[in-house]
């Protein structure tokens, strides 16, 4: 049976709907805020407004891409979608390494324990304390796909160990892979690094790679199978070409637009309205919507890239008899 896990259980791919496939709704504390306090995303009382006008417009479901100690917590998740009805797609994994330090566990355990530790936040439930301490108490709330990030050309060693550690897990479990391209780059060594680890390339979301607007490469990535996430949609500047939408039309007459998802990836108090910022996580369904419509992205093709596609790439891949889940 195919399903989608869910910070509040799992569904069929289906029930999913409208999806933004890489945002970032709960930043609670963690490195990330001590470096950059425009990071504190903690607030649900804000985000639940926030949500709820993009829910207003049709939005369903979204991944948040926060992953292990960086500030996590499922347990405001959870009750985020509980307040909004919106399905949410909750993480494990390790995101840069500069949101952790040089001293940081990650630095310190083996493949197989990091592998360890993220196949538990699937199977059994997120760490409550998300890791930042020597007690782990796993909540109710399962992760629903691994968020890992690679260094901008190239894997360094730290995330080659990470990605490996991705690949075990994806392997026991079936569940989907998330990346971060640094500036929308190493993608391809990402992906060869994960295929030559046993993951199949339509297991695998790399994010943020519509920074780099070269259609070749854009062709090459999503002939794979892989999904490409596109997330730069409202960060072209007014005066010049939007380049998310030149690669989206690109990739239509290329007919390789089932292998694109759309998110924001609004990390910043500054992205949200709840917070004073703009322009809201309504974008995609409003001002994007119409931006796409505009450049003969129709309906239908929204349809596949809101709801078809992310039902596909969101779930988890069928085991042999006996897989961990």
């Amino acid at each position: 049976m195919t399903f989608v896990r869910t910070v509040l259980g799992d569904i069929p791919p289906g029930e999913l709907g409208v999806t933004y496939a890489h945002e970032h709704l709960i930043i609670d504390g963690g490195r990330p805020v001590l470096m950059e306090p425009d990071f504190d995303l903690s607030d649900v009382e804000r985000m639940t407004a926030e949500v709820a006008s993009a829910a207003a417009l049709g939005l369903s479901a979204a991944v948040d891409a926060m992953p292990c100690d960086a500030g996590r917590n499922a347990a405001k998740l959870a009750e985020l979608s509980r307040r909004t009805g919106v399905h949410i797609i909750a993480p494990t994994g390790l995101h840069h390494d500069r949101y952790y330090g040089s001293a940081h566990w990650s630095h310190r355990v083996s493949v197989a324990e990091l592998a360890g530790l993220f196949i538990a936040d699937i199977v059994d439930g997120i760490d409550a304390y998300d890791y930042a301490g020597p007690v782990v108490r796993r909540t109710a709330h399962r992760a629903g796909i691994i968020k890992i990030a690679g260094s901008a050309d190239r894997l360094s060693t730290r995330d080659a160990r990470v990605f490996e550690a991705a690949a075990i897990a994806h392997a026991r479990t079936g569940v989907p892979i998330l990346t971060h391209c640094e500036r929308g780059t190493g993608a391809a060594e990402q992906l060869r690094f994960l295929m030559d680890h046993g993951v199949g390339a339509d297991h695998v979301i790399l994010s943020h790679i519509d920074k780099l607007v070269d259609r070749g490469l854009h062709r090459e990535l999503l002939g794979t199978g892989a999904v490409g996430e596109y997330d730069g949609s409202f960060r072209w500047k007014a005066d010049e070409p939007n380049g998310t939408l030149q690669l989206l039309t690109w990739m239509l007459e290329d007919g390789l637009v089932d292998q694109i998802v759309l998110g924001m990836d609004a990390a910043r108090q500054g992205y949200y309205r709840a917070y004073g910022g703009r322009p809201g996580l309504t974008w995609l369904l409003d001002g994007f919507s119409a931006a796409m419509e505009e450049h003969g992205l129709e309906a239908a093709v929204r349809h596949r890239l809101f709801l078809d596609n992310p039902a596909r790439v969101l779930m988890f891949a069928s085991l042999p008899q006996g897989g961990a889940r």
